[in-house]
């Protein structure tokens, strides 16, 4: 049976929700760097003892923000990948990819803070480490559940080629993220054709 949460866990959640609420509005206006747990304190309007119950220091804050803003790059990466043919692999992969970059390019601002924090913070750079560990450790199944169905090439590695797809998309994604310049739709059918047509056996492959 579920706890029913008493009016001081309620008060305590709300408290960590504005409390992480100013600490990304902080973030996003003076960047990692010159953001400190005071400035945050006095954005969200509660004691100063009081952000030190939840969290140790700024890099442990920034660890939860980052963590929420990747769980909307993991709804992309977890889309259902079930595919029966190359022709269906590629179409799904090519929507992932851009769904993965748009939320990108949406994310922008936050995105910014989060490089710098990464180079910043080796708190943050290990976590980061765990996250691309996440993202390839689900695309290693996909490429095994494709194998498996000898949709893919079985001589393919699938932890070595997740790795080199994963920091493939990473790259570009950073570059969505720095410059406004770069086109999606090219880049987006490159990757996916790039994959896809090494990976994947095709019509008259053996």
């Amino acid at each position: 049976m579920k706890k029913q949460l008493t009016s001081r866990d309620k008060q305590a959640m709300e408290t960590k929700r504005k409390l992480i609420q100013s600490a990304h509005r902080v973030f996003l206006h003076n960047g990692f760097d010159k953001t400190t747990v005071s400035q945050i304190i006095k954005d969200a309007g509660v004691g100063y003892g009081t952000a030190y119950v939840y969290f140790k220091n700024k890099h442990d804050i920034f660890v939860t923000i980052m963590g929420e803003l990747m769980e909307q790059f993991f709804d992309v990466a977890k889309q259902e990948f079930r595919p029966e043919t190359a022709e269906e692999a590629h179409s799904l992969i090519e929507k992932q990819v851009r769904d993965y970059m748009n939320l990108a390019i949406n994310q922008r601002p936050m995105l910014r803070v989060v490089k710098n924090a990464i180079g910043s913070s080796e708190q943050i750079g290990e976590e980061w480490e765990n996250i691309r560990h996440e993202f390839i450790q689900g695309i290693t199944a996909d490429i095994t559940y494709s194998q498996d169905k000898n949709l893919a090439d079985a001589s393919f590695d699938p932890i070595i080629t997740a790795k080199s797809w994963y920091y493939m998309n990473e790259m570009y994604m950073w570059q969505f993220v720095e410059s406004e310049s770069f086109e999606l739709d090219p880049i987006v059918d490159q990757l996916a054709m790039f994959y896809t047509k090494a990976l994947y056996r095709h019509d008259g492959d053996g």
